[in-house]
């Protein structure tokens, strides 16, 4: 967990909620008050967010939500994928796999990534749907205000619930129930992005030292990462 200097506040066993119950205990006697949470969408880690900080603004990582989408796209595609007989056109299907994932302006032109994209899309129509979609999704985290992210996500719910595709229509419901916490980025303009370098710096340190056997001088060094002083350290 760290704090807007980025620093490591508090490292906890374990991958559950059940992990951070210290740092709960040692936030109240610090009697220091968090504003708002950049979080990802589990119910468990939500939970005991609001728990504990009944207070604090939720904000649903970006990163996360985009994230998600493309992992049910990619289910979407293998879905199809299985389903289809024509061979030529499961061999076109299979070729697209990390291409629609990717963003458009990263596709390489060098390697006919983008016809080759294109070509998939034309034979399957609600991939095509999802597809486009997906890159409508990023533009809800783009708008200069809150108010004009809001009309941009509210005709993606409404878009992908007429979509008639199942995919789409249960992840518009995903996002109409997380709503307030996706438009709550306008607000407070934070992410778990410095939280993921961090997590990158540690395993790199990890395969640095070919894993430390003492824990507790693993812990100093996590915390030696960034140069600050560490609040509610101790």
């Amino acid at each position: 967990m760290k704090n807007n200097t980025g620093a490591v506040v508090f490292i906890g066993e374990g991958k559950g909620a059940d992990a951070l119950e210290p740092f709960w205990k040692r936030l109240k006697t610090a009697r220091k008050r968090i504003e708002a949470v950049a979080i990802d969408m589990s119910k468990a880690y939500i939970h005991a967010v609001t728990t504990n900080l009944p207070r604090a603004v939720l904000v649903f990582d970006h990163f996360h939500v985009i994230k998600l989408f493309n992992e049910k796209l990619t289910d979407m595609r293998r879905t199809l994928y299985r389903e289809l007989t024509d061979l030529l056109q499961k061999e076109v299907l299979k070729g697209i796999r990390w291409l629609l994932l990717k963003n458009p302006e990263n596709l390489d032109e060098k390697r006919n990534e983008r016809e080759r994209l294109e070509e998939a899309l034309r034979l399957n129509q609600p991939l095509a749907c999802a597809y486009y979609l997906k890159e409508d999704l990023r533009q809800i985290w783009n708008q200069p205000d809150k108010t004009t992210a809001e009309t941009v996500l509210t005709d993606w719910i409404r878009r992908a619930e007429a979509s008639g595709i199942g995919m789409l229509k249960k992840f518009a419901k995903t996002l109409a129930s997380y709503r307030s916490g996706i438009l709550a980025f306008y607000d407070y303009r934070i992410s778990t992005g410095p939280l993921e370098a961090t997590n990158n710096k540690i395993k790199t340190l990890q395969r640095q030292a070919y894993g430390f056997r003492d824990s507790e001088f693993f812990t100093l060094k996590i915390y030696a990462i960034h140069l600050a002083t560490y609040a509610l350290v101790g």
